[in-house]
């Protein structure tokens, strides 16, 4: 069981367990805007937007690039279903600027038949895997 001042992380994806362990503290994006969860949070599910995860462990900080998912938070425990996570050693950055360059286009293109949703989607994604790079 985590103390106090820390709370269980779980992150999980289809194909493997990404992280496990205690932290301080864990923020990422959701469906309905920015989080910060800490040891004692309210109970709930919330939906995962494309963003940057920043893990707060006791003695470092760690980024990676969320997808998509759903998160279950409880008083002392995180536990999130990712279905795309990676860390910056994962990233290829030429591709993830290209994937950005492509979004760009189609949203500002505004093309018949292009569908907006996944175009900023796929922008959103691409942000967050350069921002985990810096």
């Amino acid at each position: 069981m985590a103390e106090n001042n820390c709370l269980t992380l779980k992150i999980i994806t289809p194909d493997r367990v990404f992280y496990e362990g205690e932290v301080e503290m864990v923020e990422f994006n959701t469906s309905e805007g920015e989080i910060g969860v800490l040891p004692g949070h309210v109970p709930m599910t919330v939906i995962v937007k494309p963003g940057v995860l920043t893990i707060t462990e006791p003695e470092a900080e760690k980024e990676a690039a969320l997808h998509a998912g759903f998160v279950e938070i409880l008083p002392q425990q995180v536990t999130i279903l990712a279905e795309i996570i990676e860390w910056p050693e994962e990233i290829d950055e030429a591709r993830a600027e290209a994937a950005k360059d492509r979004a760009e286009e189609r949203i500002h293109e505004h093309a018949q038949g292009t569908d907006m949703a996944r175009a900023e989607t796929a922008l959103l994604r691409a942000m967050a895997r350069i921002q985990v790079l810096k």
